[in-house]
């Protein structure tokens, strides 16, 4: 028997493809099961113009033996076989495909094989110290044999097989320090890499799964039987018309698929045709994962090319802010590269990513309108995700997510678009308000909303650390620039009421310096008429809020002297507190410079901001009790 080389530098590319080309061993059975299944496809699709192949498709499988005894696999199928020149062709010349010749001489069929390039068989040598295939072509009755031990070269010799068909048996290497190679020889390994990658060929699979069962003659003692299981789904959930599907068929699918108790929000079908066709079978999940909002949560998609796994999580195909979105996609189009572990042109990724897109806030758009209740609770779940995306990029995204935000209102309790709060916006009003704080019972008690609320304005209340910064990055909606409530710049009150609050600052200029210097970190003091009973109160003066302040103190490392808001303490000059002010000015300018610390410390109690001093704040009080 006469020892072969491999052929086109075959020494320097089978090294290359073992330790180079595949960055998974587990992928070589998803390798074999394909061409299994490529040469099943060959023989039926020639069974579709050949009379004389009386096979139906439910009679073809691919099965799988386990020999732990011999350290072996073996993958067996009854398709098409191959001759001794094509065992020569297909496996003596390294990237030599059988499947790639196939699909350029039958362009026109609808059999989609899935090999390529004529690598694939190769990645089993990363995992065996010899491969045998033994294969006889269909109509033939002679049978041979193929077998190597890696980059030496290979064997073909005659021998005997009962039936068309290959049989592939891959002895696996010893075990090392480093790889445990006999964890293949487990039937429950073995059932868990089909299920992961090659569940969806769409022909059984087949293996012998252990067993236990009651002995026959007695009440508990247990023995261990073999019986053959089919290990594969078959056809994917995804290429079958929604009216087929069940929802609890898809809610099966979902949890089993994503580990989740909970059936999902949303299912989402998408089927596009095009320069790159795909299919699509997208879930939003009812509730955020623990891990959700942690560095190690990965998003991404499953990425399918005719019904096998490419990847687990292809993130290009969603954006971060739909990063709670599960489900797969699956392309016959994708240009994979030569190891099929990802793909040549991202081009392609995006396209398929767009357009998933488009669809995710097409589908949510009517969530919002046709179920109200179910929107808001995705949007419990995932808001603040939504925000984000909203925020980060400066900007870059916000036309794209703005419609979908809901934040409370101050109009009956309820979260509300800005497309819902412009809908009943009150004449005349020229921007959209809105307050800040950390709860929305907090945020109700602030004096400015309070006065707001009674003037009829509707007030939207953010509550999230990142609500204040995704509105300042959004700026306006339609036109209508948003307004904190808050903020000094924004008055409410009549131009009389204006021009009397501008006399009364004037004429107590000296005064509201002098307590301004006794507070050192606030930008201004000043009188106004628009609190209503209420005492104080803070404002702020540019582009960093109250609530702004609070939400970037907390993050680690921050240093807070850089983090200040430009407050302004305001007095309402109606209260009786105004004319004890005066009062103190005249007489006790010290008691008038605690008095004003007091004020400020309410005022930033009120607006949820820690107080620097607190101890001096107390001992003021009791002394001026």
């Amino acid at each position: 028997m006469e020892k072969k080389q491999f052929k086109t530098e075959s020494q320097k590319l089978l090294d290359m493809m073992i330790n180079s080309i595949y960055t998974n061993k587990e992928i070589f059975l998803r390798e074999i099961i394909s061409n299994a299944s490529d040469a099943i496809d060959k023989l039926y699709y020639r069974s579709l113009t050949d009379d004389s192949i009386t096979l139906k498709k439910s009679d073809y499988k691919i099965e799988i033996k386990v020999n732990k005894d011999k350290g072996e696999i073996v993958i067996c199928d009854n398709g098409c076989g191959m001759t001794k020149d094509e065992l020569e062709n297909n496996l003596g010349t390294i990237a030599k495909s059988g499947s790639f010749e196939f699909k350029r001489d039958n362009e026109q069929s609808e059999v989609d094989v899935i090999g390529q390039f004529g690598v694939g068989f190769y990645s089993s040598f990363m995992v065996c110290k010899r491969v045998s295939v033994i294969s006889r072509a269909y109509g033939s009755d002679t049978a041979y044999k193929w077998e190597s031990e890696g980059v030496d070269g290979y064997t073909v010799e005659k021998t005997e097989k009962a039936d068309y068909g290959t049989e592939i048996t891959l002895t696996l290497k010893d075990d090392t320090e480093e790889e445990k190679y006999s964890e293949y020889l487990s039937e429950y390994r073995l059932r868990y890499l089909v299920k992961k990658y090659s569940d969806y060929i769409s022909y059984p699979i087949v293996m012998e799964m252990p067993k236990e069962k009651l002995k026959e003659g007695t009440e508990n003692e247990y023995e261990t039987v073999y019986e053959k299981e089919t290990l594969n789904s078959q056809k994917p959930l995804w290429k079958k018309a929604q009216s087929e599907v069940t929802e609890e068929e898809y809610a099966g699918f979902y949890k089993d698929k994503y580990y989740d108790f909970e059936a999902p929000l949303k299912v989402i079908s998408q089927k596009s045709e095009g320069l790159t066709s795909y299919e699509a079978l997208l879930f939003i999940p009812a509730h955020a994962p623990y891990d959700y909002y942690t560095k190690s949560y990965e998003k991404g998609l499953e990425l399918y090319s005719s019904g096998v796994m490419i990847t687990e999580r292809c993130k290009e195909l969603v954006p971060d802010y739909f990063a709670f979105v599960r489900g797969v996609v699956d392309s016959a189009d994708l240009t994979l590269n030569i190891s099929r572990e990802t793909l040549q042109h991202d081009r392609q990724l995006k396209v398929i990513g767009k357009a998933i897109e488009k669809k995710i806030k097409g589908e949510l758009l009517k969530m919002m309108e046709n179920d109200r209740e179910k929107y808001e609770k995705f949007f419990d779940a995932f808001g603040a995700q939504i925000k984000y995306g909203l925020y980060e990029g400066y900007g870059a995204n916000k036309e794209n997510l703005k419609d979908l935000i809901l934040f409370t209102s101050t109009f009956e309790r309820k979260p509300v678009s800005f497309k819902e709060y412009m809908g009943r916006i009150k004449d005349g009003q020229d921007a959209i308000y809105y307050a800040a704080g950390e709860s929305v019972d907090k945020v109700l008690m602030l004096p400015q909303v309070e006065v707001a609320m009674s003037k009829g304005y509707e007030i939207l209340i953010l509550t999230e650390d990142v609500d204040e910064f995704a509105v300042k990055m959004l700026h306006e909606y339609e036109g209508k620039e948003f307004k904190n409530v808050c903020a000094d710049k924004l008055d409410l009150t009549s131009e009389e009421d204006k021009d009397t609050k501008k006399q009364e600052n004037e004429k107590n200029k000296e005064m509201l310096d002098l307590m301004k210097e006794s507070i050192k970190d606030v930008y201004s003091v000043e009188f106004t008429n628009d609190l209503g009973t209420h005492p104080v109160s803070l404002s702020t003066e540019g582009e960093l809020s109250v609530e702004m302040e609070r939400v970037l103190s907390k993050m680690p490392g921050a240093d807070k002297s850089m983090m200040k808001a430009q407050t302004v303490l305001q007095i309402n000059m109606n209260h009786e507190i105004a004319s004890k002010l005066k009062l103190m000015f005249i007489n006790d300018k010290e008691k008038l410079s605690k008095y004003a610390k007091i004020l400020y410390a309410q005022a930033r109690l009120i607006n949820g901001l820690d107080i620097d001093n607190p101890k001096e704040i107390c001992d003021f009080v009791c002394e001026l009790m």
